[in-house]
């Protein structure tokens, strides 16, 4: 058995959750917040039996794009805020990243 764990842009979380229950996974979702643009995510928490991880990829794959998109850098803290002139920079988002990991055992109470 496995745990799948994928993190996504909030944008790309509806239609990840459609995708697999539509393909019968049933998934927990996690708010989470990234850390370099303090955007909102979604943390998803998918147990599925081995031989279906590269299914469960693949829905991952078709759901979350990378998308560029121009963003403001947040001032630092503890520097000189006169001197940080932020400019908006091209950044990559959305897309996901994903950790499988194995387990050992599952209990249902």
């Amino acid at each position: 058995m496995k745990m799948i764990v994928a993190v996504v842009q909030d944008k790309d979380s509806g239609r990840l959750s459609q995708a697999l229950v539509k393909n019968g996974f049933r998934a927990t979702k996690l708010a989470s917040t990234g850390g370099f643009m303090r955007a909102g995510n979604t943390t998803f928490l998918v147990g599925t039996e081995d031989e279906q991880v590269s299914e469960v990829m693949d829905i991952i794959k078709q759901s979350c794009k990378s998308r560029k998109q121009m963003v403001t850098p947040v001032s630092p803290l503890g520097s000189a805020v006169d001197s940080f002139l932020p400019y908006p920079v091209e950044v990559q988002v959305g897309g996901a990243a994903v950790f499988v990991l194995d387990v050992e055992q599952f209990h249902s109470y």
